[in-house]
């Protein structure tokens, strides 16, 4: 099994993968781009029985789990990082922390068709996507072992793509990882201070300027944030105040499905098909805690991060956390209105 270790200094945890440690010679330093998969796609409709038994899926009336005639389905990762037999087994050592591997690790399939993405495919594909994401995170949640659940797509191989078929993860993971937990203290604090949810304020900030805003609908607005990480980069909020992702109705995923396949449409246009990764950050999962989350309804506010890999991440973003913007998200906000 797996396992976790929480850095003492900086309080973050890392998962190390102990059952799988590779030598130097797995590591490649070169400039290389290979496909992340090679040969038959085990992805694909038809090679069902490639796979891990499916956890749930989108499909046909009267197919049966593991056969053809779906639209979306749900696997365990082929080599999960995080395991979801057994008990956390929260240990010291020495001075340092530690705790088995588990959680949760699974596969959406985002589409039976190996090169043809759900946004290629139309609103009715991309609304089966967000359904299914809804889905597991409800799912997940019942299970009181996991503390946070994380939706996340790796497209092109140099953003971590596991294969080239159209597919996205869902981690379950037994802690509050230290980027969302950053955003979740950020926000409480906020509250605190002003009795309003900060991410409400940023969007009507967005609105009123609509210097980064790149399009809206009913329900969702689609903008480049202040201060990004990464030239290009968006997030999509949703208008109506709500912290938690699996709140979301029927209308909202429709407008959600639609704004969805848009801007990544036009992404692929404008940029010339980049890789990007794009990250829900949604509520934990909402265990009562001493002195903790109870504004959670209140102060925190659902989003989806896309992020296209444009630049390299060098020595000085890494080592004091500032991150150089070669285009301003004014004029990429532009841009990605114009496309």
């Amino acid at each position: 099994m797996h396992e976790l270790r929480k850095d003492p200094l900086l309080g973050r945890w890392v998962i190390v993968l102990k059952e799988e440690s590779l030598g130097p010679e797995s590591y490649s330093i070169g400039e290389e781009n290979p496909s992340p998969d090679e040969g038959p796609c085990p992805l694909c409709e038809g090679n069902e029985k490639n796979t891990p038994h499916e956890i749930t899926a989108i499909r046909e009336k009267g197919t049966e789990p593991d056969t053809p005639h779906w639209f979306t389905r749900v696997i365990p990762n082929f080599h999960p990082i995080l395991q979801i037999e057994g008990e956390l087994n929260r240990r010291g050592v020495g001075m340092y922390d530690a705790m088995d591997g588990i959680g949760a690790n699974e596969i959406v399939i985002e589409s039976p068709e190996h090169g043809k993405p759900p946004a290629d495919m139309g609103l009715a594909q991309m609304h089966r996507v967000v359904s299914t994401y809804k889905a597991r995170i409800f799912d997940l949640q019942k299970d009181p072992r996991f503390r946070y659940v994380i939706v996340f797509k790796n497209y092109g191989y140099s953003a971590g793509a596991l294969f080239s078929h159209p597919h996205s993860q869902v981690v379950a993971t037994p802690i509050i990882p230290k980027r969302v937990k950053e955003e979740l203290d950020g926000a409480k604090l906020y509250y605190n201070y002003k009795d309003r949810c900060i991410f409400c304020d940023m969007m009507r900030e967005e609105l009123k300027t609509a210097e980064r805003v790149v399009m809206e609908n009913r329900s969702f607005i689609a903008f480049s944030p202040y201060a990004p990480r990464f030239p290009f980069e968006l997030w999509i909020m949703p208008k109506k105040h709500s912290c938690a992702f699996e709140d979301i109705s029927d209308e909202e995923m429709e407008d959600l499905a639609m704004m969805f396949m848009t801007i990544l449409l036009k992404l692929r246009k404008l940029l010339n098909d980049p890789p990007y990764n794009y990250v829900l950050h949604t509520a934990p999962n909402r265990v009562p805690r001493r002195n903790h989350w109870h504004t959670l309804g209140e102060d925190f506010h659902w989003h989806i991060e896309i992020m296209p890999r444009l630049v390299r991440t060098a020595g000085f973003e890494w080592g004091s956390g500032f991150y150089i913007l070669p285009t301003s998200p004014e004029d990429g906000a532009k841009y990605l209105r114009e496309v």
